[in-house]
């Protein structure tokens, strides 16, 4: 009998190297993590031996992030997102414009065209959810106010990433298929996005929580994990179809409208093994599409990108709290959080190329930039605590 082995074949070996290089990471103290990034470039296209799917994979690892934003929407209400809108918002923006303008200049130092130039520091200007949200709930802060602030921040980035997706063919001088004007686009995706949290809050709070109150009196573990997962896949698949925006946001919103009901904490529960499955599998597929040849190639340009992402987003994010008279603490919580960035870059860098808006290079620098500044992540954090703690030390002192 005839098998198709694209899919089995991805995900087993995709998950056994995962586990032998996360176990050796482990043994030499780094994050596990760093283990699924290499086992991403064991079995990527540019190095020998086994190849995975370059198509499926990346649609795995959406799922990965589908469960990790809907479980995260559950531990959070509106309230607590609400509580820090007037420090997220405006730092939000403010970090990403910092970091598209030092982007835009390293791609003027090379030469790029201007419009190139903003594309490539849009690409760095945006945080990874998926690393973003594990590191913070490795240290215990998902829900403490740092926590709280970093995850309003990175909604923020979310939405004007999906705007700055609406506007990108306009800026490549296209109107799109229905030669609709920009104004009129940018329009109908903000009424978009509006009308996705008018139906979650109105009709999804209550459709949700029937639904998982009639799974939950049927008595079956498995009926009430199935409810769970259709809830999340399918307001994340829906929320792209029929309102435009991400798989993740939609079932981010999903989550946080689960959040008031009394069966979150179960639903939490359940989704937590799924979620953690796939999730190893994001960075595996970040992985796959590193090609190490640039770190020899241009060491130089990789070196700037990975400083602007470390280095400059951090500072940036750091004075922006600060201004904002937030505790040191939660500032360099924050601030480390922010340094990397992953799915949206990768989708942003994507479509540049495709509508010339962004040089081939370009896309490899960001890669680059992702694997590095997603592996060098726990350092920024280690780096920022011992800071912090030092800072604390020396306001100790007597005077």
């Amino acid at each position: 009998m005839a098998h198709e082995t694209a899919l089995v074949g991805t995900i087993a070996v995709s998950l056994a190297l995962a586990f032998g290089f996360g176990f050796a990471a482990s043994k030499l103290r780094l994050p596990p993590l760093v283990g699924y990034l290499l086992a991403g470039v064991a079995v990527g296209p540019f190095t020998p031996g086994f190849v995975a799917d370059a198509h499926l994979a990346p649609q795995l690892a959406e799922i990965g992030v589908i469960l990790l934003m809907f479980v995260v929407g559950l531990h959070l209400s509106i309230r607590d997102l609400w509580a820090v809108r007037a420090i997220a918002l405006p730092g939000a923006l403010a970090q990403m414009a910092v970091a598209t303008g030092l982007g835009a200049s390293l791609a003027w130092l090379w030469g790029w065209p201007l419009r190139e130039g903003l594309v490539f520091g849009l690409t760095l200007s945006v945080a990874s959810t998926v690393v973003l949200l594990r590191a913070l709930e490795g240290r215990g802060r998902l829900e403490a106010p740092e926590g709280r602030i970093a995850i309003g921040w990175l909604i923020v980035e979310d939405l004007a990433m999906a705007l700055v997706l609406v506007l990108l063919p306009a800026l490549a001088g296209q109107k799109g298929a229905s030669g609709t004007s920009l104004g009129v686009r940018l329009a109908w995706a903000l009424g978009e996005m509006a009308a996705l949290g008018a139906f979650m809050w109105l009709i999804g709070a209550r459709l949700f929580h029937w639904i998982l109150r009639q799974a939950e009196q049927t008595g079956s573990r498995e009926l009430f994990t199935v409810a769970v997962l259709a809830i999340a896949l399918g307001v994340a698949f829906a929320s792209a179809q029929i309102f435009g925006v991400s798989f993740a946001l939609g079932a981010f919103v999903a989550g946080v409208v689960i959040h008031e009901s009394d069966l979150s904490h179960r639903a939490a529960l359940d989704a937590l093994p799924l979620r953690d499955a796939f999730a190893v599998l994001f960075f595996v597929s970040v992985g796959m599409l590193f090609d190490p040849s640039i770190l020899i190639r241009q060491p130089l340009q990789v070196f700037l990108v990975v400083a602007v992402i470390l280095v400059g987003k951090t500072l940036a994010a750091l004075a922006i709290v600060l201004l904002f008279r937030r505790p040191l603490p939660t500032a360099l919580t924050v601030a480390a959080s922010l340094a990397q960035i992953g799915e949206f870059s990768f989708i942003l860098a994507g479509l540049g190329v495709a509508l010339g808006l962004l040089p081939e290079a370009g896309r490899g620098l960001v890669l680059a930039g992702a694997l590095l500044s997603i592996t060098l992540n726990p350092a920024v954090f280690a780096g920022c605590d011992r800071a912090g703690r030092w800072l604390a030390r020396r306001r100790s002192l007597p005077r």
